[in-house]
């Protein structure tokens, strides 16, 4: 009777250490890696000097069904980019700035090149953040995914002084709201839309569905280190994934302030209202499950709207004027 092995059950390891050997050169290159045999440590001791209160902030996030369209279309660079914005996004939010990331992917079958494209991906969405590689896992899976699926997950950690920490505590009425032009529809709808558009209008669509996602760590870095982290300036940044307008833009809000959004202050992008018109989506469910163009969003004090666009357009980043805060009950209104 012929033996069974880990290799015929579909897990081949001597394939995956392959692969974890040929992508080596994108890990850090702290000394500290070299005795990481399990964990992945990073040394904090440089950053400490810089850091009166440190707080680290961590953020843990997805791509989404993105993959399957990267998948159905052999394009699998842009979305190692997406797991990285997709999280250092969150953790800016808070006035942090990255520092170590770690990947998960999970996989049918270990096909080398197709995973060396999604961590070139991963590297150059990090080079962007200015954040590390420390280390990550690949998990080959058969039964639990096709041959030609996988999976990615990815965590990140970064550090704010807990002093300059964004609370959104000094958020008032009359405060204006700044929207940051998105790149596409990042990482977020992407059930919704592959059913809108169906598989014909998804291939037609792929260029524009699988745009990488923006990554604004340096320029929300630059105005906030601009204006020395006044939280009478940037009062609260919201990222706008999964809840669009409706769950992520307000979630940031104190009690008894609301926010009223004029969605005619930007020019909505042709792909959302190519999906909305598909799949005939109301026009309430369109800025609740999607970015509509709006990546991101900074609350800011009424007459530093000024600077704050100008250090914008400096990091080619284009802004809007989007909406203001109100005295209300109603957390947004989109008008």
């Amino acid at each position: 009777m012929k033996q069974n092995t880990y290799k015929t059950s579909g897990v081949d390891i001597a394939k995956a250490d392959a692969f974890v050997d040929g992508i080596k050169n994108f890990l850090s290159s702290s000394p500290l890696s070299k005795i990481a045999a399990f964990g992945c440590p990073f040394d904090l001791s440089p950053y400490l000097k810089k850091y009166k209160n440190p707080v680290l902030v961590s953020s843990t996030d997805g791509v989404g069904t993105k993959l399957k369209i990267a998948q159905m279309m052999g394009i699998h660079d842009g979305v190692g980019i997406d797991l990285v914005g997709m999280n250092v996004n969150d953790v800016i939010c808070l006035g942090a700035r990255p520092l170590f990331f770690l990947d998960y992917i999970a996989c049918g079958k270990v096909k080398p090149a197709v995973l060396k494209n999604v961590v070139k991906g991963i590297n150059a969405g990090l080079r962007q953040s200015e954040c590390k590689l420390i280390g990550g896992e690949t998990a080959e899976m058969p039964g639990m995914y096709m041959q030609d699926e996988y999976d990615l997950a990815g965590f990140c950690v970064g550090i704010v002084d807990k002093y300059k920490m964004l609370d959104a505590k000094s958020i008032k009425e009359g405060d204006l709201i700044v929207g940051l032009e998105s790149s596409g529809l990042h990482s977020n709808g992407f059930s919704l839309a592959r059913k809108a558009l169906g598989e014909k209008g998804v291939r037609r669509y792929a260029k524009k569905l699988l745009e990488p996602t923006r990554i604004y760590v340096k320029p929300v870095l630059d105005i906030l280190n601009a204006v020395s982290y006044s939280k009478e300036v940037v009062k609260a940044i919201a990222h706008i994934t999964g809840g669009a307008f409706y769950k992520k833009a307000s979630k940031v809000l104190p009690e008894a302030l609301g926010m009223v959004i004029r969605k005619r202050s930007w020019k909505v992008p042709d792909i959302f209202r190519i999906i909305q018109d598909e799949g005939n989506i109301a026009e309430s469910e369109m800025y609740t499950v999607f970015n509509m163009g709006i990546g991101m969003v900074f609350i800011i004090g009424r007459k530093y709207f000024n600077s704050v666009s100008k250090q914008l357009a400096k990091s080619k980043i284009k802004s809007f004027l989007i909406g203001e805060i109100i005295k209300s009950h109603i957390k947004i209104e989109i008008v």
